[in-house]
């Protein structure tokens, strides 16, 4: 692919766009900087060669122009020598310098409108590159702000799991501790309400038997 065909491609494209339907956006961007940085030195060394060759050309343009006006001065000094034929060669040879000054000038302005565009062309990739590498900025900061976020939800649950179970646990063991201390700790006085239950009960027995003993002996003194 020619560097124009790869400099319009990148040009013309949607960074976002191509984002948005990348699977790895971080990746995509990486590939696309690399291609924009690459594409990028290949205009600035075809601009430099370009400048380079256009100088060289520019000075050819001048050194045929001084040579053109050299042989029209050496046209004038032959005819004031009177030797026409000698000054018609001088002419000839000034009309040929002439015209190479006049084609190596404008192969140097067409270089140089080249070199216009490749500027432009520079600035244009520099400011895409610099949006591109932004992006991957925003990105790797929008991926560490997703990662960290991730941890933290996760240290949550894992935090919320744990407070859950240590309150649990707390809760059986105080549970368990209540349910120790109402089987070996008697309150206040408590012995002594079930000993006078106890001999309330024992003195009801003994109230009933007497009763009955009673009842026996009425009965028998009736039937005598």
């Amino acid at each position: 692919m020619g560097i124009f065909t790869r400099f319009r491609d990148i040009v013309s494209a949607n960074i976002n766009a191509m984002l948005d339907r990348a699977e790895d956006p971080e990746k995509m961007i990486r590939l696309m900087i690399r291609e924009m940085e690459d594409t990028l030195v290949e205009l600035k060394s075809s601009c430099a060669a370009l400048m380079a060759e256009a100088r060289l050309r520019g000075r050819r343009a001048e050194e045929a122009r001084e040579k053109s006006r050299s042989w029209a001065e050496k046209a004038e000094v032959a005819l004031r020598k009177e030797r026409e034929d000698l000054a018609r060669e001088a002419l000839v040879e000034k009309r040929r310098w002439q015209k190479a000054a006049a084609a190596l000038a404008a192969e140097a302005e067409e270089e140089q409108a080249l070199i216009a565009q490749y500027l432009a062309d520079i600035r244009l990739l520099e400011e895409k590159l610099t949006a591109a590498r932004e992006k991957k900025r925003l990105l790797a900061e929008r991926h560490r702000h997703a990662g960290r976020a991730r941890r933290a939800r996760e240290e949550i649950r894992r935090l919320e799991g744990v407070q859950a179970a240590v309150r649990f646990e707390e809760f059986e063991k105080k549970i368990a501790r209540l349910e120790a201390e109402g089987e070996l700790v008697l309150p206040p006085g408590a012995g002594e309400l079930a000993e006078s239950l106890e001999r309330l009960s024992r003195d009801e027995e003994i109230e009933r038997e007497l009763a009955a003993l009673k009842a026996a002996r009425d009965g028998e003194r009736r039937g005598a």
